[in-house]
Order: C-alpha cells, then sequence, then structure tokens
C-alpha cells in the first residue's frame, strides 16, 4: 500500500500517550512576511509531504509553487553504459603499496598512487550537462503556476508560514475582495495540497500551468486532473506528476500546458507524483509510478479540502506538538521575521527567534522525512535545479548525520527512520565496495553517496577518500535504539548493519610499530594529507565497536564476533594530546595551531561521539577544547553549529551560545564558498553559502545539547545553559535511555525538572547526582533533589 492516510489512526494513537505541548495558534511558531517571495532559495517558503518538497512564493498576481520528488535522481544505473557504483575494478591490489610507501615516510609518492589508483570512478557522456556524469544529481521536478485575475490593486499582502500546524498562508485584498491560499503537504494523502479561496460574488478566474525541465512523455487533463508524464533525460528514469483540481467554477484546457479555471470563488490542486525508482540494488527501479498516482487519486476521491487539511494538521501536530521551547520571559516579537534578523544581526535579544530557529528545524524534518521515504539530502526535500551544488547529494562525512542530530532528542523518532533504512540499503553496494577497493569484509561508503549505490571513494582525493561514512551512518542505528530501547530494533534491523560495518574495520585497521591498530591510508576529511592514521577514522571504529560490544550484551550475543569487536575496539589508537596541547588530528603530530579549517573532525569522539567527555577523559576534552579555540569561530554555518554542539559538550554554554548567534546571522549573500556570508536567509534556511540544510539542523542539536545530555550513562539537566537564557522552559526533549524530560528554570537556575518513564536513571544537575526509583512513572525534581547527593563521576 502506498496511501499513508490509513496510517492515521497508527499515528494518533501512538502519539496520544506522548505529551502535547504546542498550541495550535502559537505566534512564537510562525515565520510572517510582508511581501511575496522574489528568490527561491533565500525568500521562498517550505512545505512537504516527506516524499515531495516544494517552495511557495506567494506573488498575488501569480503563485508560483517549485516542486521536486526525492526519488527523482539523475546518474545511476542507465545513466552510462560502464556505470559501476562508482567501483574501479582491481583497486585492492594497490592498497598494500600505498601503505608500504607510507611506512617507508614516503607520502608524496603514496598519495600519487592513491590518487591514481584508489579513486572512485564517473563517466561522462559528450554534450551531457550534468556535472557529475553519470553519478549524477538530485533532481527538481518542476513547477507549477496560478495566475489569478485580482482586477484591481493589492493592498494589505501577508504571507505565513505557521510550523505549528504545517500550514502556510497569504492573504491579500485586490481593491475590496479578499484573497486567502493555504499551502501544505498532507504524509497520509500523500499529496501537496493548494488551496486559493476569494469572496468575489462571481467568483474569479485562476490559469495553471505546469512545467518541467524534463522531457514531457504526455501531458492532457482528464477528469479534472492533470497528468504529466516525463523522464530524466540521462538514465531514463520515469516519473508522472498529477494535480487534482476541484472548484466551483469552470475547468478547460487552454494551449500546451495551460489550464483555466473561470468563475470560481474556491480552486483546490492536489498534487502528487511518483517515479519509477525503487531503493533496491542493483538496478534501482521497479516501481509502477502510475499505479501508485492511480491509488493516492482514488483515494482523494470521498474527502474534501476540509477533510484533507483536518488529517494533515493531526498527523503534524501529533508529531511536532511532543515538543515545546520557551527561552526567556518576553512574547516573540510582532515584527515581520525579515526585520527581527536584521535586529538579531545588529545584536537585538531575540529568545523567541532562537526558539524559532530549533522548532523551523523540526518543522522542515517532518516535511521531508517521514516512514517510507528517502532521507533528506543537502537540501532537505526541496531543490530547484537539475545540478545543484554538490549534486543535492548525500555527504557522509558529517551532513547527512548532521542532518539527523536533532530528531531523536526534540522527539521525532519515526522521521529518523528513513536514514536508519536508507543506511541498510547501502549495506549491499558497500560489500562490493570494501571488496573491490579495501580488499575487506563487511561495508563501506565515502564521502559523496547518491542514490544508486555509489558508495566507493569520490572521483579525486582528499575530499574523496572517506571510510568512515558507514561507521558514521551506524552510529544512528544505536542512537535509535539508545534513545527508545526497542530491542527488537536493535535485533533485527540496528545490530546487522553495525555488524557489517565493523566488520570493515576489524579487516581495514592495521598494527603500527607502537602495536596500535590504525587506519592506513587515511584522510581527515577535507583537510590535509594522506596519513598513517587520521584519528577521525580511528574515533569512528572505536565508537562504532563500542556500540556494537554493548548491542551484544544487550541481545545476550556472545559469540566470535563480539569478542573480536571487544578486543580490536581497545587495539584502537587512542586520542592522543599533541605538542601545543592539542587534540591530534592525526597520528603524526602535525597540526597546525593558525589553521582554521571548516572541518572539525578530529574531534568526533567529542561529539556526536561519547569517547571524550569532561568527567570520565578530562584531559581529552582540555586538549580538545585547545584545537576547538585554535579554529576560531569562522566558518560556514553547519561548521558553527558543530562547533556549538562542541562547546555544549564542554560544558561552555557561553561559547556555544556565540557560535549559535553567528549562525543565526542574516546574510543576503549566494556566492558559493564565501564564508564571510554564513548564517541565515530571510527564509531561515541556512547559508553554506549556497542553502544547505545541515547548518539549521546542526543549529537545533546544539540547542538541545545545551540544555540536556545524556550520553555519558546520565541524564544531565542544563550541562550548557548559556548566561543570556535566564529563564525558560522546554518540554518533550528524549533522553538516552527512553527517558522523555521536561525542565524549567528561573535566574539561571533549575525550578523543576520532570522525568517521565525514569527507570532509575541517574540525573545530574551541576556538581551533584541522584538516581531515581525504578518504579515510577514520573518523577519531578527541583534543586532541592540534589543537595543531599554527593558529586560523583559515572
Amino acid at each position: 500500500m502506498f496511501i499513508l492516510r490509513t496510517l492515521l489512526p497508527t499515528i494518533v494513537t501512538l502519539t496520544a500517550t506522548l505529551s502535547t505541548h504546542a498550541g495550535a495558534t502559537d505566534s512564537n511558531l510562525v515565520l510572517h512576511y510582508n511581501a511575496p517571495a522574489t528568490d527561491w532559495m533565500t525568500e521562498a517558503l517550505p512545505i512537504g509531504n516527506g516524499f515531495i518538497g516544494a517552495m511557495f512564493f506567494g506573488d498575488p498576481e501569480e503563485e508560483h509553487i517549485q516542486f521536486n520528488d526525492g526519488t527523482l535522481w539523475a546518474g545511476g544505473p542507465g545513466a552510462h553504459p560502464d556505470y559501476n557504483y562508482g567501483n574501479r575494478e582491481g583497486a585492492a591490489a594497490h592498497l598494500e603499496p600505498v601503505r608500504a610507501l607510507i611506512r617507508a615516510n614516503k607520502t608524496a609518492e603514496a598519495d600519487a598512487l592513491a590518487s591514481k589508483e584508489l579513486t572512485g570512478i564517473i563517466h561522462k557522456q559528450e554534450g551531457e550537462n550534468f556535472e557529475f556524469g553519470d553519478y549524477g544529481a538530485q533532481q527538481t521536478m518542476g513547477d507549477l503556476y496560478v495566475t489569478v485575475d485580482n482586477l484591481a490593486a493589492i493592498t494589505d499582502y501577508s504571507r505565513r508560514l505557521d510550523i505549528g500546524n504545517g500550514l502556510g498562508h497569504v492573504r491579500y485584498k485586490a481593491g475590496d475582495i479578499h484573497h486567502t491560499r493555504t499551502h501544505f503537504g498532507s504524509y497520509p494523502n500523500r499529496s501537496m495540497v493548494y488551496h486559493f479561496e476569494n469572496d468575489r460574488p462571481t467568483g474569479t478566474t485562476y490559469v495553471i500551468r505546469i512545467e518541467t525541465p524534463h522531457p514531457v512523455d504526455a501531458l492532457e487533463l482528464h477528469d479534472n486532473v492533470i497528468h504529466l508524464k516525463g523522464h530524466v533525460e540521462n538514465n531514463k528514469l520515469g516519473f508522472e506528476t498529477r494535480v487534482k483540481i476541484e472548484t466551483n467554477g469552470k475547468i478547460e484546457a487552454l494551449d500546451g500546458n495551460r489550464f483555466q479555471v473561470s468563475g470560481a470563488q474556491s480552486l483546490t490542486l492536489y498534487h502528487f507524483a511518483h517515479t519509477a525508482y525503487l531503493n533496491k540494488y542493483p538496478t534501482y527501479r521497479g516501481t509502477d509510478y502510475v499505479a501508485n498516482n492511480d491509488e493516492v487519486q482514488q483515494a482523494l476521491v470521498d474527502m474534501d479540502f476540509q477533510m484533507v487539511k483536518a488529517d494533515h494538521v493531526a498527523d503534524h501536530q501529533g508529531l511536532f506538538g511532543r515538543f515545546s521551547l520557551r527561552l526567556g520571559s518576553d512574547p516573540a516579537s510582532q515584527d515581520f521575521t525579515d526585520a527581527r534578523l536584521r535586529a538579531y544581526k545588529e545584536g537585538a535579544e531575540d529568545p523567541a527567534l532562537e526558539a524559532l530557529f530549533l522548532q523551523y528545524a523540526r518543522y522542515m524534518t517532518i516535511a521531508a522525512s517521514r516512514p517510507g521515504s528517502l532521507p533528506m539530502h543537502l537540501q532537505g526535500k526541496w531543490n530547484n535545479s537539475t545540478n545543484p551544488p554538490w549534486a543535492a547529494d548525500y555527504h557522509t562525512n558529517i551532513n547527512l548525520q548532521m542532518a539527523y542530530w536533532p530528531a531523536e532528542v526534540t522527539n521525532l523518532p519515526e522521521c529518523h527512520q528513513p536514514l536508519l533504512d536508507y543506511t541498510a540499503s547501502l549495506v549491499a553496494p558497500g560489500q562490493v565496495t570494501a571488496k573491490t577497493h579495501f580488499g575487506t569484509r563487511g561495508w563501506t561508503v565515502n564521502t559523496m553517496n547518491n542514490a544508486f549505490g555509489f558508495t566507493a571513494p569520490g572521483w579525486a582525493f582528499p575530499w574523496g577518500f572517506f571510510p568512515g561514512g558507514a561507521g558514521w551512518l551506524a552510529q544512528h542505528q544505536w542512537e535509535h535504539y539508545a534513545f527508545t530501547m526497542d530491542e527488537d530494533f536493535l535485533r533485527n534491523e540496528a545490530y546487522p548493519v553495525m555488524k557489517e560495518a565493523a566488520l570493515f574495520w576489524i579487516d581495514y585497521l592495521q598494527e603500527n610499530t607502537a602495536g596500535d591498530l590504525v587506519s592506513i591510508p587515511s584522510y581527515s576529511p577535507e583537510h590535509g594529507g594522506i596519513s598513517a592514521g587520521a584519528s577521525m577514522d580511528h574515533q569512528i571504529a572505536w565508537d562504532l565497536l563500542d556500540n556494537c560490544v554493548e548491542a551484544a550484551a544487550v541481545l545476550g550475543i556472545a559469540d566470535e564476533f563480539s569478542q573480536t569487536a571487544l578486543r580490536v575496539r581497545d587495539q584502537i589508537s587512542k586520542p592522543t594530546v599533541g605538542r601545543w596541547g592539542q587534540l591530534q588530528e592525526w597520528i603524526e603530530d602535525v597540526d597546525d595551531p593558525e589553521s582554521h579549517h571548516r572541518h572539525l573532525s578530529h574531534l568526533f569522539a567529542l561529539f556526536p561521539g561519547d569517547q571524550v567527555n569532561l568527567r570520565q577523559t578530562p584531559e581529552w576534552a582540555q586538549a580538545a577544547k585547545v584545537s576547538l579555540d585554535a579554529r576560531g569561530e569562522g566558518g560556514p554555518t553547519w561548521s558553527l553549529a558543530w562547533k556549538a554542539c562542541f562547546w555544549a559538550r564542554l560544558g561552555e554554554g557561553d561559547r556555544a551560545y556565540k557560535n549559535l548567534r553567528r549562525a543565526l546571522r542574516f546574510t543576503t549573500d549566494t556566492n558559493i564558498g564565501d564564508f564571510n556570508g554564513t548564517g541565515v536567509y530571510q527564509n531561515l534556511f541556512s547559508a553554506y553559502p549556497h542553502f544547505q540544510l545541515d547548518g539549521n539542523m546542526g543549529a537545533a542539536a546544539a540547542i538541545a545539547e545545551m540544555l540536556i545530555q545524556s550520553h555519558a550513562g546520565e541524564i544531565h539537566l542544563l550541562p550548557a545553559l548559556p548566561s543570556t537564557w535566564t529563564e525558560g522552559e522546554v518540554k518533550g526533549l528524549v533522553a538516552r535511555g527512553g527517558h522523555e524530560v521536561d525542565i524549567a528554570w528561573k535566574d539561571g537556575v533549575l525550578t523543576t525538572a520532570t522525568i517521565r518513564n525514569p527507570k532509575g536513571a541517574v540525573v545530574r544537575y551541576g556538581s551533584k547526582t541522584t538516581k531515581l526509583s525504578s518504579e515510577e512513572s514520573e518523577v519531578v525534581l527541583s534543586v532541592a533533589s540534589f543537595d543531599a547527593t554527593e558529586a560523583k563521576a559515572l
């Protein structure tokens, strides 16, 4: 079944047991503007149903809705006769010669040989318009335009995105006639919905136009439904999008791709799409997209706009409403969002804007990542190009993982599922890459990954080499278990993926002269040269094997693999403090204290890992701080967000907050790679620049880390509270161990904390801890709850 409306009772039942905190009309949860958007990336507003992402502009004369389906990709099978998932046959034979050169300190020669023989392969057709050839790119599907016969001057204009209810609104007057629009993406009905109303007694005329940059195979109006069939040119991936027209006006086809609705006071467009893509190696084809669209269309037959809207709002609030956040005592500013951003850039305090920024990340997660969909790519589910920056793909050297950092802690575990499912789908192609390029068991994926099993290293080094991607993705399998305590998931889904990723590292790691296991060759992501051991590789491998050991214990597994995992984990080269007190980025002590590189890969063990923390490894934590200080406070938004997470883990809330403010700095810069233009656009999209979703999600995770941490065997309340957030309240946080937590504070001091499902958890506040009862369903704590307990490190 592809229709998701049948899941709604289940969704509602699941969420009924969770606390719902967000109000239906909360002004703190609205993006508001007094002008239509003129630019896609910086001004248009996003909506989505998990599968389709759309951006609406809100022009009174002609609504523009750009849309794309997450499964529409160029590249892969069919894009070139020699497409081989990036794999270079025979590459593994060159691995030992590269290692020998590194051991002989001939790093230039080693890098040259690795760059020649270990890189992945892409192919380009002559005259092809795709930057990365048969690697491909995520594709826009097209644009929908609706012109409106307004007949008079426009006044009283408003464009809003209500993220609490998942609704976009446009309102204005044309003379004395009121016009309204409501746009949203419905997960239960697998549709995008665009609703237009006016109060002119005789109605008005709307003209619908649909366009796609791809070859069109058919375009027709049948039974008031527009059918557009097409395909991606370079791989022939077929698709169909439909627009069902519901109106009290008269519908007629005009020339070509235009359709007129006249005399209408109400017009609703139900928009849906499917492609032939099927996430199954090696063909990645097999979906009957016409039949799927038939099913969606049939489910809408007995529904009207109000019913579809009600289903959508209930579904959206069932997820969004689990969590709320208030920072400070002042209500949200009533200024337009772009004006608030400008004032914030000039130094104004706006804690409600900071809370909105986190909630906006949750909104986009709900809109772009739902069970059954592909995971969010670099731009979520929003892309207006056939050649987007960095292919709008899945970068696994931080960006894909960062996009899901806030999912569990802010109470959206279902939205994490697409990444978990997608990770499992990479095992089969990743096993081929592991054997072909590295001569190992298990599976791997490198820096750039498309929707078609490209798990090989990239086509240039150093950026393209990152076999740690699989281990990092496998961390998300463990984290989902750690937050939900779903043992069936751990046994049947997570552990098999984690085990296969661990087998790669068990085979790939090599013993050096000191007796440590090291990653050779390795490159620290996008920084520095070839190495006998980049620290991030060691930290990821340690984290993965540690999680495997713990998972085996939970599942009662005591076999050869679990014993090997324990032995190898303990032999991996440990974090090392270098000559200027830094946590070394490589096993060689060559870190440059003047480097301000955007990647801070050698601090993975601090966040999102847990090998380094303040109480258990204080020397390493201090060295991480030295490294972090040296890198400075610049960089793209995603890097600033990561720095904020680091500082939060180090207990320095004001340093974390300083990076958060920089990440939320208003910019209009769209020059790719210009880090001086980092921040957010007026639609709150994170700027690299270009737009990248990871900055939004990383910043949300950083705020959560300031308020709660649970990685060190305890629930730590307000571990990095910035001095500027003197009072506030958060409800619906989730801690590892399956605990749901509400926290309130005033004058920078905890007032109450409510722990649901306490299960004997240890809770820390400041330097003191207390152990909760395992019998009660809910425990309420205050500062006094910690007075009788001596501080201790667990």
